[in-house]
């Protein structure tokens, strides 16, 4: 899985993916990141990237050329056979890296999404900042618009993150039991069972005695009744997709 971030703030990204997980992730080569700076494509010596928006109001806006130039220099790392015509990078190849625009105005990110995203070999995330990016770029170079959520953030970078997070932990041995996304909150559209660990007893609560037991089927049980509990209660839109078998349903109608 290969990444590539557009972004103003090359450090954000690079400190917060080199950690944990994802660090050793990319140390493993089990997934690539590159960074762009779009500043490097600014067409002034100043290395300004924003103008002021047409038709007045707040803020700046970013200006096409230098993000257009950092899009196709993201293609051209990611895909093969390009030619640089002067300062235009022209990418040859059929295939096209998918490249995605962090905004509020896209779908709503979720497991599903991270699923989907996860079967690319490329992906590109375009970062804006300030009012946005001046709409004819992304005309022309994006193909897909994600959100975190109803709310707005300072850039695209937390949400960059975020999403290649979700996805990169889909990536074949990137976690270190593959069976633990399996496991996961919004896996089969439920929450996630409560987890334990030792001492067995801490400031009088103790480990559900089903856990200490050994009794592998039913403890299988037990995390599939809590995992609907817990669902049931948090998040209870969720109900309507998830599949229920007889036993999870008499089990349902007993707790209501």
């Amino acid at each position: 899985m290969n990444f590539v971030v557009l972004t103003l703030f090359k450090d954000m990204v690079e400190s917060a993916m080199n950690t944990s997980i994802m660090g050793r992730a990319i140390e493993k080569e089990l997934i690539k990141l590159d960074v762009i700076d779009i500043r490097d494509y600014a067409c002034n010596k100043h290395n300004r990237v924003d103008d002021y928006p047409y038709g007045g109001g707040a803020g700046m806006v970013m200006q096409a050329e230098p993000v257009y130039k950092a899009c196709e220099a993201a293609r051209a790392l990611l895909e093969e056979n390009t030619d640089i015509e002067g300062e235009v990078i022209i990418s040859k190849n059929k295939k096209r890296s998918k490249l995605i625009y962090l905004s509020p105005i896209g779908r709503t990110f979720n497991q599903e999404i991270a699923k989907e995203l996860s079967q690319e070999e490329n992906l590109i995330f375009l970062c804006g900042h300030y009012e946005g990016i001046d709409e004819r770029v992304l005309e022309m170079e994006v193909d897909d618009y994600i959100s975190l959520g109803d709310f707005v953030l300072t850039g695209g970078e937390l949400p960059a993150i975020c999403i290649m997070d979700a996805v990169a932990r889909l990536v074949p041995g990137v976690l270190n039991n593959d069976d633990s996304a399996s496991d996961e909150s919004f896996e089969g559209n439920t929450l996630e069972y409560p987890q334990y660990t030792r001492p067995e007893e801490f400031m009088g609560k103790r480990v559900p005695e089903v856990l200490l037991s050994g009794h592998h089927a039913n403890i299988k049980q037990w995390r599939r009744e809590q995992s609907l509990l817990r669902t049931m209660e948090r998040r209870p839109d969720l109900m309507e997709k998830v599949e229920l078998d007889k036993n999870d349903k008499k089990f349902l109608s007993e707790k209501k």
